[in-house]
């Protein structure tokens, strides 16, 4: 059946999602529980079972919601993209990380729509939700899709951009209830991506173009880069003048209008904010435009593992030790707080960043028990989180964590290198 403003609101249509982690699962989720028949796509077979077995492997999405669909028969998934001649709609959620060169790598974007062409019906509605430079959705994705010579846009194709917006352990803000953004390739393809999101979404946000639905998810973590980069230049400055940076960020946050307090950290982490301002800067160089002042918060906010382990090093030399032949514990694998995503975590980093001087670096974080495959850091896929405990010459506290507590750390009498501003003024710790 093709796609049609009748069939997406008598729920007659079958959604293929792919890409099942942190954007494509929930996403599948909120559509199924809103009706809608959902083929979850994955090269990832553990996935797969998982789905299978109605367990969550996600920490924040609890195993009864995803049991729930699945006795409704709304969910399964598969690594067979040949269903993907059954889905009257696709959407498409896989990872758009950077090379070495901090340049976009759309491989899996490309790799997707490869997989989908040879399957794709005509009159189906295809979405991308990754975050990608302006233009990707139609300089890139539209050619994979029409090389078949089965669908053509302004034909039987319709091709739309909507940025996925998840913040994973959001307690107040999930993918239901965050406004969702679609930009069309054209009045048709417009006017079914929102009817279609609008089934499982509380707000709609049409747009003019996919490009500026593309620029738009970049501008919002550009914002949030920019500024946490400020923060941490603040913290730098701070610290000579023995000013205490987060008492001046509380301070500047009591005026009512005009400002917005962020706050400084070991670096930054999750999938968006370190890596999509990067996104705009290559696409920029294309129009001769420099992009000086989003390159220099990349620059400052991917140099903060490296002041940390500074400071690592200067509370080692306190106690009449170096870093080589230290024992260090890091607590808090993950980005944020209270979630099992370590994606672009600093704490990889500052693992990686203490082991080449010698260090011995261990993790404890009861969210993420493992350390799975990485891009990055495959080097440290099954190192295992381990007890926290006086074994070492000192902590690094990377994570807020809610189930830490500041008097069990400090109990074991290590000094401690606080990012987070999380523990009392002590003789043992040392804030970073």
């Amino acid at each position: 059946m093709p796609i049609s403003l009748e069939a997406i609101k008598e729920k007659k249509i079958t959604v293929g999602i792919v890409g099942l982690g942190y954007v494509g699962f929930p996403l599948s989720l909120v559509f199924a529980e809103a009706g809608v028949t959902v083929i979850g796509f994955d090269i990832d077979e553990s996935k797969i079972s998982a789905i299978a077995q109605g367990q969550s492997y996600i920490h924040h999405i609890n195993h009864g919601r995803l049991q729930r669909v699945r006795a409704a028969h709304k969910f399964s998934a598969t690594s067979d993209y040949s269903k993907i001649a059954a889905c009257q709609a696709i959407i498409i959620c896989v990872p758009t990380p950077l090379d070495h060169h901090l340049e976009p790598d759309l491989r899996f974007v490309v790799e997707t729509c490869e997989s989908i062409a040879p399957h794709l019906q005509p009159h189906t509605l295809v979405s991308l939700e990754s975050t990608t430079w302006p233009g990707t959705t139609d300089e890139v994705v539209l050619p994979i899709l029409e090389r078949e010579g089965k669908v053509k846009l302004n034909e039987n194709l319709y091709l739309c951009f909507s940025p996925e917006r998840e913040d994973p352990g959001n307690k107040s803000f999930g993918t239901s209830n965050i406004p969702k953004l679609v930009g069309g390739a054209n009045a048709q393809s417009l006017e079914l991506a929102v009817a279609l999101y609008g089934l499982a979404i509380q707000e709609v946000v049409p747009l003019t173009s996919m490009r500026v639905a593309e620029t738009a998810k970049l501008f919002e973590n550009i914002f949030r880069s920019v500024n946490i980069a400020l923060v941490n230049e603040l913290k730098l400055i701070c610290e000579p003048m023995g000013i205490d940076v987060w008492e001046v960020i509380r301070a500047s946050a009591t005026k009512p209008f005009g400002f917005m307090p962020f706050w400084p950290g070991p670096g930054l982490g999750g999938h968006c904010i370190p890596i999509d301002p990067f996104y705009l800067t290559w696409k920029a160089k294309e129009f001769g435009v420099q992009t000086r002042f989003i390159e220099l918060a990349g620059e400052i906010n991917r140099s903060m593992p490296r002041y940390v382990v500074n400071k690592v090093q200067d509370c080692l030399n306190h106690y009449e030790k170096s870093l080589k032949g230290s024992r260090i514990l890091i607590l808090g694998l993950a980005y944020k707080s209270d979630i099992d995503d370590m994606r672009e975590s600093p704490s990889l980093e500052l693992i990686k960043m203490m082991l080449e001087k010698g260090a011995t670096v261990e993790y404890h974080d009861d969210h993420i028990p493992q350390i799975g495959m990485t891009r990055e850091y495959s080097f440290l896929t099954g190192k295992k989180s381990v007890p926290l405990t006086s074994a070492y010459d000192c902590f690094v506290l990377a994570t807020k964590h809610t189930y830490f507590s500041a008097e069990n750390i400090l109990s074991f009498q290590v000094p401690v290198i606080d990012t987070r501003n999380f523990l009392p003024k002590n003789p043992l710790v040392f804030s970073a």
